[in-house]
């Protein structure tokens, strides 16, 4: 088995430190907004850009992708080597809106290094942790000799993830054969610290909903027909009351069937990790810890199917009394999925429990939303190991697991292409996404672009031992 020699890698990458980071530091000018019209334009500005640099690097193949909303830049770099396995590498170059008026030191689009840290909108999220694999490839081919990566390398840089992704999903199936791939690397994670190098395993999945329950055709005199007509707010309270049960789990019937459940050796690995319940409380601004009985908090936000109540309301909301039975309220809730469910049984599940909750009088409407479906690769995966060790190699010590608690597009791509999700982010809690002062840890940086330079060799002998 060939291995990239880590001296070369290493050295390659310190005597390109300064040009990568002014090339990033050109990019992160660009305000890549995609919630906001007036930065349409400066949106296209940043897919054009990494189009071009993403040539410049290397890639034959640099395009940009219109879709209804936010262009996606494609790009391609096949291997010479006829038996190299595809690698699809995930991203986003779209960011959060930032202002000096929220809170920033400086302007948040003028990138500003202090000390080992890089300052900007999109330092960590995600432009960073994309712009990393442009050094990571260049470094495998010096180290190695090579003209062309030893995988058949493919690149997606989204430009509306901070926005939901809304044309994502359909851009992945209407591209699904210019995307194909035996695996896919979505660098747009982290890791738990910055003494702790961990790889994700699995994203959960999510769907949501608003539940409208309606009663009397109008708001009516609560002395004149209350405890005689069914009232809607107190419908929406019972309904919120029956959805978990004495021990926090979903009461929803079905709701946990054919889940994916923790094996022993994932929850000692979750057990591991240097956790500190206190400080997350307070992170949480919370005062306790609540959850499905018999799992820790990591297990519950990581690893557990949830079901939470976003809103609830009904009837007079202003000052004093109004002493009325309201004609409608309102739920809304949202479902965070793990691998096993399917994000339509669970909706067909929600709709007939909420209707054998309801009384005679009551009459509902449930609106879903779309649904993220979850994503998870198992430990033993080779693939996921090649990033493991590749990790190993750049950290230089044991690399732990997570999983992350939210959703996201990768299990778009999963679901789309069929093909394994791996994630390799280098970003740390205090980098701060989506908050005043973003940065990203310029030594966490490059050890990812030494990660990707080690990854692509390992990925395709152990494709080759495989096959």
């Amino acid at each position: 088995m060939s291995k990239t020699p880590d001296s070369a890698v290493r050295t390659y990458i310190e005597n390109h430190r300064a040009a990568f980071l002014d090339d990033l530091a050109e990019w992160l000018r660009i305000p890549s907004v995609s919630a906001q019209p007036d930065h349409a334009a400066d949106v296209r500005r940043s897919a054009d850009w990494i189009a071009a640099k993403l040539r410049e690097t290397g890639f034959p193949t640099a395009e940009v992708w219109a879709t209804p909303g936010a262009p996606a830049v494609f790009a391609e770099w096949p291997s010479e080597d006829p038996q190299a396995p595809t690698v699809l590498v995930y991203g986003h170059h779209d960011v959060q809106p930032a202002t000096r008026e929220e809170g920033w030191n400086t302007d948040p689009f003028e990138p500003v290094i202090r000390g080992n840290r890089l300052h900007a909108r999109g330092a960590a999220d995600d432009k960073g942790q994309v712009f990393f694999h442009t050094l990571g490839v260049r470094a495998h081919l010096a180290a190695t000799g090579r003209t062309t990566p030893a995988v058949n390398l493919k690149m997606l840089i989204e430009g509306e993830e901070e926005s939901g992704s809304p044309h994502f999903r359909a851009l992945v199936e209407s591209r699904q054969e210019r995307l194909a791939a035996d695996a896919v690397i979505v660098s747009d994670t982290g890791m738990w610290s910055e003494d702790t190098p961990t790889v994700c395993t699995g994203m959960r999945g999510l769907a949501e909903c608003e539940i409208e329950l309606y009663g009397p055709d109008q708001d009516i005199h609560s002395g004149a027909f209350g405890g005689a007509v069914p009232n809607p707010a107190t419908a929406a309270a019972r309904l919120v009351a029956a959805l978990h049960d004495e021990h926090a789990r979903v009461a929803i019937p079905g709701f946990y069937e054919d889940i994916v459940e923790l094996t022993d050796h994932e929850r000692e690995l979750f057990a591991e990790l240097p956790f500190d319940e206190e400080r997350w409380l307070r992170t949480a601004k919370s005062s306790a810890v609540h959850g499905e009985a018999g799992h820790t908090t990591l297990e519950r936000i990581w690893a557990r199917p949830t079901a939470e109540v976003n809103g609830i309301g009904g009837g007079y909301q202003g000052p004093g009394s109004k002493t009325i039975i309201p004609s409608s309220a309102m739920v809304k809730l949202s479902f965070r999925l793990v691998a096993g469910q399917d994000p339509h049984l669970v909706e067909k599940a929600v709709r007939a429990w909420a209707a054998e909750q309801l009384p005679a009088g009551i009459r509902h409407e449930i609106t879903f939303g779309a649904a993220t479906r979850p994503c998870l690769t198992p430990l033993d995966h080779p693939a996921l190991q090649s990033v493991v060790r590749a990790m190993g190699r750049a950290f230089e010590q044991e690399i732990r697991f997570t999983r992350e608690g939210g959703s996201g597009p990768a299990a778009d791509l999963q679901e789309v292409l069929a093909a394994p999700v791996l994630f390799l982010g280098i970003s740390v809690p205090s980098d701060g996404w989506h908050a005043p002062n973003e940065k990203v840890e310029l030594d966490l940086l490059l050890k990812g672009a030494e990660t990707t330079a080690y990854l692509w060799g390992d990925l395709a002998d152990n494709w080759r031992d495989a096959h």
